[in-house]
């Protein structure tokens, strides 16, 4: 039998539009000749902040609450330029930024950010996006979206990696965060590349985060039973549990391999950011990541003037599969 498609399972909001994928496919094929001639710097000049975690953990509001205070992001307008980053971050600078404004006669775009988001799915030209497909070009991932570090090492152009990423931050002049739970469990393969670079671990309380999951697989899928996010190297041995356990196994595994990995990187370069503290007090966070940030040589020169809370959308689950779930693995 034909294997289904996961992208033919989703509901239709969340389908692809193949017209697109076309097309932006062949735009970046265009645009890398020239992109090419850009990739001139070997490091980046700015610290790089990677969101790590589990998927409905937090990790596209921590995205969202760093952007808002000035640090660059994969918008959704510089996601279409996944082949041609470099190019696409100076577009977004000349079609967005007040400097190249002229008598306002591009005027469409907004740089506010509302914090919401739909299965981590953002709407907006400049709010952030998750760049997955700038990450699936450099990682030579098959059915399961794992390699050990050591392949890694041996199948990534990281000369390319590192200077796509040199590129970008040398046009915003400032770091760049982004999503890079695709390299949960390769924070050793980060850390070793990038000399200045931040991990945020964003955990949540595991019942609550279990619930998330499903129910993100209810409104991508339509049900519970469909696999939803990265498939980790565990992969095989959950799909044959119930999806409630696998949820549970999966937000389990993956915050094992986070911790793991995070405990052998230096106290400059990571921060652990629990959900419901965070929620409860974003400033503590801030001050831990100017801290941590100044010690690379990037100074956030203005205090903490921004949310001052967020709501934490659930707080108890008394949902009788979860809790079960939640006992077998955690």
């Amino acid at each position: 039998m034909k294997k289904i498609s996961e992208y033919n399972l989703r509901v239709k909001n969340f389908k692809r539009n193949m017209l697109l994928e076309e097309f932006l496919k062949e735009v970046n094929n265009d645009l890398w000749y020239a992109e090419k001639r850009l990739l001139n710097d070997k490091d980046p000049k700015f610290p790089l902040i990677f969101i790590m975690g589990s998927p409905r953990s937090g990790t596209t509001l921590m995205t969202q609450w760093l952007g808002s205070f000035g640090f660059a992001y994969p918008t959704n307008l510089m996601s279409r330029f996944y082949r041609a980053p470099i190019i696409g971050s100076k577009i977004q600078l000349m079609l967005t930024d007040e400097r190249y404004d002229f008598r306002s006669e591009i005027k469409d775009f907004s740089y506010k950010i509302d914090f919401y988001s739909e299965n981590g799915k953002t709407k907006g030209a400049l709010a952030p996006n998750e760049f997955w497909y700038f990450w699936r070009r450099f990682l030579p991932f098959k059915d399961i979206d794992y390699l050990p570090s050591e392949e890694l090492f041996k199948k990534v152009d990281i000369n390319l990696l590192k200077s796509e990423f040199a590129g970008i931050v040398k046009v915003f002049q400032k770091p760049f965060v982004l999503k890079s739970m695709i390299l949960n469990y390769n924070i050793d393969f980060l850390d070793i590349i990038f000399e200045k670079a931040l991990f945020v671990y964003t955990k949540r309380n595991p019942i609550t985060n279990i619930e998330s999951l499903l129910n993100a697989r209810e409104r991508q899928y339509g049900n519970i039973k469909e696999w939803y996010s990265f498939k980790i190297p565990e992969y095989n041995k959950l799909r044959e549990l119930n999806p409630y356990e696998q949820v549970a196994g999966q937000i389990y595994y993956i915050n094992k391999a986070v911790e793991s990995g995070i405990a052998n990187v230096v106290e400059h370069k990571k921060i652990i950011v629990n959900y419901e503290d965070f929620c409860q007090n974003p400033k503590i966070f801030f001050d831990e990541l100017k801290q941590k940030l100044m010690l690379q040589g990037y100074d956030i020169r203005k205090g903490y003037d921004f949310e001052e809370k967020f709501e934490i959308t659930r707080k108890s689950v008394k949902d009788i599969d979860i809790l079960r779930a939640y006992k077998r693995f955690f």
